[in-house]
């Protein structure tokens, strides 16, 4: 499957989602004007992408080789904090398919409101986050 980039802008976050890598990365501000607009193809990329490795078992992300999604955001605003749960969400289903799925949440030292939404969004989801203090 083709590797997802969309380009930061002062709004939006930076997205990068490569599968052959192992590597999918948000890194940035996330308050866009439509929100949907800029998630639904991330999310319908997902989709495809989880379709794909579950139904085929293409490439198999294991202790060795998991997939990593790191979260590197400065800022998101509450409309922004629903389609990250909707990737966590959507990434834990490869971890029911038996998959290895590592997933890191970046935040600046002194940061505890970041700290905090990541916690929060951890526990929501049901996923475990690994906490790095930038």
């Amino acid at each position: 499957m083709e590797k997802l980039t969309i380009e930061a802008t002062s709004h939006s976050p930076e997205i990068s989602f490569d599968p052959d890598e192992g590597k999918f990365t948000i890194s940035g501000v996330s308050r866009p004007e439509d929100v949907r607009a800029f998630y639904y193809p991330v999310l319908e990329w997902l989709r495809k992408f989880l379709d794909e490795e579950i139904r085929t078992g293409k490439t198999v992300y294991n202790g060795e080789r998991p997939l990593v999604l790191e979260v590197k955001l400065k800022y998101f605003n509450s409309s922004s904090a629903k389609f990250l749960f909707d990737i966590f969400t959507e990434i834990s289903e490869l971890q029911e398919a038996g998959q290895k799925v590592v997933i890191r949440w970046y935040y600046d030292e002194g940061d505890d409101d970041m700290l905090e939404a990541g916690e929060e969004l951890s526990e929501i989801a049901g996923i475990p986050f690994e906490y790095i203090e930038n």
